[in-house]
């Protein structure tokens, strides 16, 4: 309980401080006058320029925290997350196609049809001669060494499409591509919060079946519980929220990696339930603090949240690795 309260802190501190700092600085005082309606620069600071980019950054990071914990809950391997998995590249590389051409698509639908057709590409791949398939058809390793490469392919892609762009339109996409939160409003909180809003409650109506997921797949047959629908489900929601999030801040990395060891870790989190809870606040708070970091760190520049998160998430990814070695696990 007091680990889950750390964590609640730890979320509403990284929120308070995003909305304090920036090129303008302002002072607790003017926080809480603009909080509370009142007028002045700090509340056209609050509600126009840093409440909705620090809102999208709260909202994205917990959908990416979830789908991250999904797929390692699934797999149980650490490993295991969109942007490794190269389900964030496919949604990505969805987009960028609609854009370049000209396809008056809604962004989650087309960053949904990518992530999905990303995540088919990976499974058919690692999938052994003979499997009959599904999520677990192949050994986790194999989907995380197949989704580094169909990610990469689906760069290389996107790098292609860009060229059939505009120098104004290439550019933002570059800057999309990378992530980012610039130039973020209220439209994009609303969509994060009814799209990912629905696709977390149902997967808060899924929990059960990640339980029974946990005492394998036998006895979770024995139980009841349709095995392979149940995981199918399970994966489905997860690209959802991913593609959701990448559809408003774009494919950022290591975000989905990340944040479900350092949730449980911080939430002494081990039910299935909590540790999703957990995740998308570890989530939450990485986005935002990578954002603010992205930002405030150099005057008179703001870096793509990509860039921060990267620098972040690298040398997670080759510790975790080095970790999976010396257990014999790769």
């Amino acid at each position: 309980m007091i680990r889950g309260t750390v964590l609640v802190l730890l979320l509403a501190g990284s929120a308070a401080l995003a909305l304090l700092v920036g090129q303008i600085h302002l002072s607790p005082a003017s926080l809480w006058d603009g909080l509370t309606g009142g007028d002045g620069p700090a509340a056209l600071t609050i509600s126009v320029l840093r409440g909705p980019r620090v809102a999208v950054a709260l909202l994205s990071g917990a959908a990416l925290g979830l789908a991250g914990a999904v797929f390692q809950l699934l797999l149980r391997n650490p490993l295991a997350s969109p942007d490794v998995m190269g389900f964030t590249g496919g949604s990505g590389l969805a987009i960028l196609a609609a854009i370049a051409m000209g396809v008056s698509i809604p962004l989650p639908l087309a960053a949904a049809a990518g992530g999905l057709a990303a995540g088919l590409i990976v499974l058919t791949l690692s999938r052994p001669a003979g499997s009959r398939g599904g999520i677990d058809g192949a050994s986790p390793v194999t989907i995380v060494l197949v989704g580094i490469g169909v990610g990469f392919a689906a760069s290389a892609f996107g790098s292609f499409l860009m060229t059939r762009l505009s120098g104004p339109q290439a550019a933002e996409a570059q800057r999309w591509l990378v992530g980012s939160l610039s130039a973020r409003d209220w439209s994009h909180v609303r969509i994060l919060m009814a799209a990912g809003g629905a696709l977390a409650l149902c997967l808060a109506l899924q929990v059960r079946a990640l339980r029974l997921l946990e005492l394998g797949a036998e006895l979770a047959s024995g139980l009841g519980l349709k095995v392979a629908r149940a995981r199918l489900l399970l994966a489905a929601t997860a690209i959802g929220l991913c593609a959701v999030a990448v559809s408003i801040v774009g494919p950022v990395a290591f975000v989905a990696l990340m944040a479900p060891p350092v949730g449980a870790r911080l939430a002494r989190a081990t039910d299935p339930g909590a540790r999703l809870a957990a995740a998308a606040g570890a989530g939450a708070v990485i986005m935002v603090l990578a954002d603010l970091v992205a930002r405030a760190s150099l005057p008179g520049l703001q870096l793509p949240i990509g860039v921060t998160t990267g620098i972040l998430g690298a040398p997670y990814l080759l510790w975790r690795l080095s970790r999976e070695m010396e257990r014999g696990e790769l």
